[in-house]
């Protein structure tokens, strides 16, 4: 029986549509700056949201040594802890809704997780790219609340992972970008090697020839 989340071979009639490689220089950079750009905006918004409720206190940062030690080892652990559980959840889900095997890796670019033997469908596949900033986002609001009002000192750590989680997405939603305005069709299919990602279409539902999206 036909599995319809993905396919094992590539049907006949289908052609590569569009094709991104996060290792592309030029893709990696733009990425990249991306996400230090969110990720600076994030801080500052959480730094004025401190400064104008009157919660920010720089003898806060101040009083302890040791907190403010204990809260640089729970940022960089954090950092390190977030990035290979954003890949584990794309695993996951692909895992779940395939079971088919994975690939993990880290480039220069990015780190990342895919499914290089098969092809997937659209609804599939745009699950388990949306799946970390899915779940992760929800995850860092109510903490993100909870420490506001509470401690300035772990909220901003907070702030900085949650910028660094929303950064470090711009990769995926690009991909989920595509899939939801550009390849529209449920027979739409992609291959996701970890830094590569391939569409392909059915060939007499589009004609556009096919572009490099890493270069777009």
């Amino acid at each position: 029986m036909k599995n319809k989340n993905f396919e094992t071979e590539l049907p006949s009639g289908y052609r590569q549509a569009a094709y991104i490689n996060a290792k592309d220089k030029k893709f990696g950079i733009i990425f990249n700056v991306i996400a230090v750009a969110v990720l600076a905006v994030v801080m500052v918004a959480a730094v004025f949201s401190l400064k104008f409720s009157d919660r920010l206190y720089f003898g806060d940062f101040q009083e302890s040594i040791t907190e403010l030690f204990i809260a640089y080892v729970i940022l960089m652990v954090s950092m390190i802890g977030y990035i290979v559980l954003h890949e584990l959840v794309h695993g996951i889900a692909y895992k779940a809704l395939t079971g088919e095997k994975l690939t993990f890796g880290i480039s220069w670019s990015c780190a990342f997780c895919g499914v290089p033997n098969i092809f997937t469908y659209r609804k599939t596949a745009m699950i388990s790219v949306a799946a970390p900033f899915t779940v992760f986002s929800i995850m860092f609001i109510p903490i993100l609340i909870v420490l506001f009002f509470t401690n300035a000192i772990y909220y901003l750590v907070a702030a900085f992972i949650f910028g660094l989680h929303l950064g470090g997405c711009s990769g995926d939603l690009y991909v989920l970008y595509l899939l939801t305005f550009k390849y529209k069709s449920e027979k739409i299919l992609m291959r996701d090697t970890g830094p590569e990602q391939f569409f392909y279409v059915p060939e007499d539902k589009d004609k556009t020839p096919c572009i490099d999206a890493s270069l777009l």
